[in-house]
């Protein structure tokens, strides 16, 4: 294992992540102060996650067969300009446009880093090492927004843009200096034919996972969306007390990450996501019928082990076709356009459903639908142990 290129590529995405997170809670109340519209707003979020799964396929391919370096350190760069762009946005559009230019860049960074970790990592540790990664990811996204509210209410919002740009900028340089050149790189699929990324959805493995992830995604996108709103009109919680259960989800999460990517290495995978899975339906129907604040806490608390023990063991799952197959980046991109589409369609899907039947049947739908996604996991699956034992034996 190569330590110094893994905590180079934690650090940066840590750096990253932190950034992100310190900014984009605060960007609903800027661009509010800008004249936008809720409708604006909300095309000012989804234009990140569709910019995003647009160019996934890209970057995954080409990552693969040119290298991992030029893509990690350019997005890192590109978030650094968007931090700038963003303190001399004047108006709505022009924050859209932002928005859309760091959806790109973050199509760059995350998932291509992913598909490094997962290139040098040793055989028969892929969870453990994706979920210390893993770790970088949900506490950058956690710390960021205390963070940012602190710097918002001592400096003003334009110094968590500088605080952005300066931990970009940070990433950017670990990068430069402590990766290797891209001709350095353990790159197994350098020279491989570029294939289109959906034809890896033939693969039943991929689809099981993919199918998982995109309900998982929904259910959290759903949740975030409208968790503050259940707080706020029904139980009347303060802004803080919101804070803390949104926060509690992705705390936990990051939490278990690593110690149940570690167990995932030494126990059944497919039983692992399938246990998540269960827990994020239970999450879902306790937020459907929660009668008091205590049932809201107890949802984003089952909700974050959900996370913390599927995920790991997923990315395991994905990282060791991905090393059968030799096309890493694609692989990792597929899983990140299941997060990203879910995140994107969870949130629209559920607004329409809450118009149409109300709060309580809309998360009764979300676990029927992430109930259903588990079931189909299972059988798409069910050769992945007789494809980890040949390629062991290989």
């Amino acid at each position: 294992m190569n330590w110094k290129i893994f905590t180079t590529l934690f650090l940066a995405i840590f750096a990253s992540m932190l950034g992100q997170g310190i900014v984009v809670p605060l960007l609903p109340v800027y661009a509010h102060e800008l004249g936008a519209t809720g409708f604006a707003i909300g095309i000012m979020f989804g234009i990140y996650s569709l910019s995003r799964t647009a160019f996934l396929p890209y970057f995954g391919s080409a990552s693969d067969r040119i290298g991992r370096k030029p893509y990690i350190t350019v997005g890192l760069l590109a978030y650094f300009l968007a931090s700038v762009a963003y303190m001399f946005s004047r108006d709505v559009n022009s924050l859209i446009l932002v928005r859309f230019f760091q959806g790109i860049a973050a199509a760059m960074v995350m998932p291509v880093a992913q598909a490094y970790v997962g290139e040098i990592t040793p055989r028969g540790r892929e969870g453990f090492m994706m979920g210390l990664l893993n770790v970088s990811l949900y506490g950058g996204l956690s710390a960021g927004p205390v963070l940012g509210g602190i710097a918002k209410d001592t400096m003003g919002i334009r110094a968590a843009f500088v605080s952005m740009g300066a931990l970009c900028i940070l990433g950017f340089f670990l990068c430069l200096v402590f990766l290797p050149p891209k001709k350095d790189e353990p790159l197994v699929s350098r020279g491989i034919p570029q294939q289109r990324i959906t034809l890896f959805l033939r693969d039943p493995n991929l689809l099981g996972m993919f199918l998982f992830r995109f309900a998982a995604t929904m259910c959290v996108g759903s949740f975030w969306s409208f968790g503050p709103l259940i707080a706020d009109t029904r139980f009347g919680l303060s802004g803080s007390s919101t804070g803390i259960l949104i926060m509690l989800s992705v705390l936990i999460s990051a939490v278990l990450t690593t110690p149940m990517g570690y167990l995932a290495d030494r126990f059944n995978k497919r039983f692992l996501v399938m246990l998540g899975g269960l827990l994020s339906v239970i999450s879902m129907l306790f937020f459907a019928y929660a009668d008091s604040s205590w049932g809201l806490y107890a949802a984003s608390i089952i909700l974050g082990i959900s996370g913390g023990i599927s995920v790991p063991a997923m990315m395991a799952m994905a990282v060791f076709v991905g090393k059968n197959n030799k096309y890493m980046g694609s692989v990792i991109s597929l899983m990140t356009m299941g997060h990203s589409l879910g995140m994107m369609t969870g949130p629209i899907l559920a607004g329409i459903f809450i118009d149409l039947m109300g709060m309580q049947l809309t998360f009764i739908a979300l676990s029927a639908i992430m109930a259903a996604m588990t079931l189909v996991f299972l059988p798409l699956t069910v050769n992945f142990e007789a494809l980890e034992k040949s390629f062991d034996k290989a």
